[in-house]
């Protein structure tokens, strides 16, 4: 709730105060942070990298599609091969988001889990949860990012000031939310709206045809446990919003509770997909930003937190400015 003093009241406090402080200087927020970045700071997304999920309307009839992003090597592409094969293969087509756990995740895919899966998948190993050793390609790519944390840890108090309970570092891959434990590897990390594969029991790492998305606290338990292939950009309130499931683990227990899914396909074959650009992790409004958000001092905040969480920080994403 905002509250303002009288205007009178206002006067007869700044009268009392010295000019040195009510010359204050006032720190932008991250949104204006954000609003002020420079147009060569943003870095588009390849139509060809998202996957677009169009959900039967609401009942209003109002058209419902989310947009996911598909992460970039060298995370999970086993897995995002499959996707694009399922993608292509209009595997999705009529099926059904069926579970909704509260603070948790919603998951989408075959309910029966009869339908026949195209031919051609990959069955990915668990070690593609991390990556580990790195081609030629990789190396450069992590390059850029060990030098986007320097630029980033150097310029601002992006990363939390403790330890990270699950990793020995946190920061910012090209754009994406990673954590390195010394001695085993490099993963994403489950932040809120992340989007991961489904599977059973060890040692079945899933396919790719069942889904999930975060909505709730970030289940950082998750990591290294199960792959992570994108997040949503557009339309994550269209599945957090959604009502929760009553079954085990929040799974819809009947059939007229499912959401059906209209169709599934990747960006360069959907129709009527904005472009959409994100703000480089290696950029000086970024490093002005994740200081912000990890040290408020824009009006409301009287204590800035002195650090934030690696969930904490999420990197902008916007339909690309025309």
């Amino acid at each position: 709730m905002k509250r303002y003093l009288p205007l009178v009241a206002c006067a007869a406090l700044s009268a009392a105060f010295p000019l040195s402080a009510q010359e204050a200087k006032i720190y932008p927020a991250p949104s204006e942070i954000v609003a002020a970045a420079k147009a060569d700071e943003w870095v588009a997304m390849a139509p060809s990298d998202l996957l677009v999920m169009d959900l039967a309307p609401d009942s209003k009839g109002k058209p419902r599609r989310v947009v996911i992003q598909l992460i970039p090597a060298p995370f999970s592409q086993g897995w995002v091969s499959n996707i694009r094969k399922l993608a292509a293969a209009k595997w999705w087509d009529g099926t059904s988001i069926n579970r909704v756990q509260d603070n948790y995740v919603v998951q989408w895919g075959d309910a029966t889990e009869k339908k026949a899966l195209p031919e051609g998948l990959a069955v990915v190993p668990e070690g593609e949860y991390i990556v580990r050793s790195l081609n030629q390609d990789s190396q450069s790519a992590l390059a850029v990012s060990a030098a986007e944390r320097a630029r980033a840890t150097a310029n601002s108090k992006m990363l939390q000031r403790d330890v990270d309970p699950y990793s020995d570092q946190t920061y910012l891959h090209k754009g994406w939310p990673t954590s390195n434990v010394v001695g085993v590897g490099l993963a994403p990390t489950h932040c809120y709206a992340m989007v991961g594969v489904g599977r059973n029991l060890s040692p079945d790492t899933g396919t790719g045809a069942e889904l999930y998305t975060v909505i709730g606290h970030a289940p950082r338990h998750l990591d290294r446990n199960i792959a992570l292939v994108g997040r949503v950009i557009e339309g994550i309130e269209l599945l957090s919003s959604l009502p929760r499931g009553t079954g085990a683990l929040g799974f819809y227990e009947k059939e007229e509770e499912r959401v059906p899914i209209v169709s599934v396909r990747l960006g360069n074959e959907a129709k009527d997909v904005p472009a959409f650009e994100y703000l480089s992790t290696d950029s000086e409004s970024f490093a002005a930003y994740a200081d912000a958000r990890a040290n408020r001092r824009d009006p409301f905040f009287n204590v800035p937190a002195g650090g934030a969480d690696i969930c904490n920080i999420p990197v902008p994403i916007r339909r690309k400015v025309k």
